[in-house]
């Protein structure tokens, strides 16, 4: 079977903050149902700042290799192009990345308030990301078309 690239460069991809590593581009916000629909494209190779998920996360693997990592950096599970997960809040943080090529992945963020908690190395919590956060980066850059 051939094996394509997910052609992006029509998406607006835009940094979050200064996290390193990270890429994002939201599109749709569901007040009503309370969910948000967004791409991340994770650098190869990389990790993304260390976080928690506070509400369920259904991700679907669109480029590349969806790599997952413990607190201490270690990995922990790899999802290749194709998966669909359901991964339901949780206490332990974690790490993402790429493998060999940039990956892309669409999350479909289910939940208000409280989405994300940012973490320093030794878990305190730096930032948080909730609902609100994320609808007023959508506000911000525009809705795609």
């Amino acid at each position: 079977m051939t094996a394509y690239l997910f052609d992006d460069r029509n998406i607006a991809w835009q940094p979050l903050g200064d996290f390193e590593h990270l890429l994002y581009a939201i599109l749709d916000v569901d007040d009503e149902n309370q969910i948000i629909d967004v791409l991340f494209k994770f650098a190869a190779n990389r990790q993304i700042v260390l976080h928690r998920h506070k509400v369920l996360n259904k991700t679907f693997v669109i480029q590349g290799e969806h790599k997952l990592y413990t607190a201490d950096g270690a990995l922990k599970e790899v999802r290749p192009t194709g998966r669909y997960t359901n991964s339901l809040p949780s206490e332990e943080p974690h790490r993402e990345g790429g493998g060999d090529i940039d990956v892309i992945i669409l999350f479909s963020i289910r939940g208000d308030g409280l989405l994300y908690e940012i973490l320093d190395d030794e878990q305190n919590i730096l930032a948080t990301i909730n609902f609100a956060d994320l609808k007023a980066l959508y506000l911000t850059a525009g809705k795609p078309s």
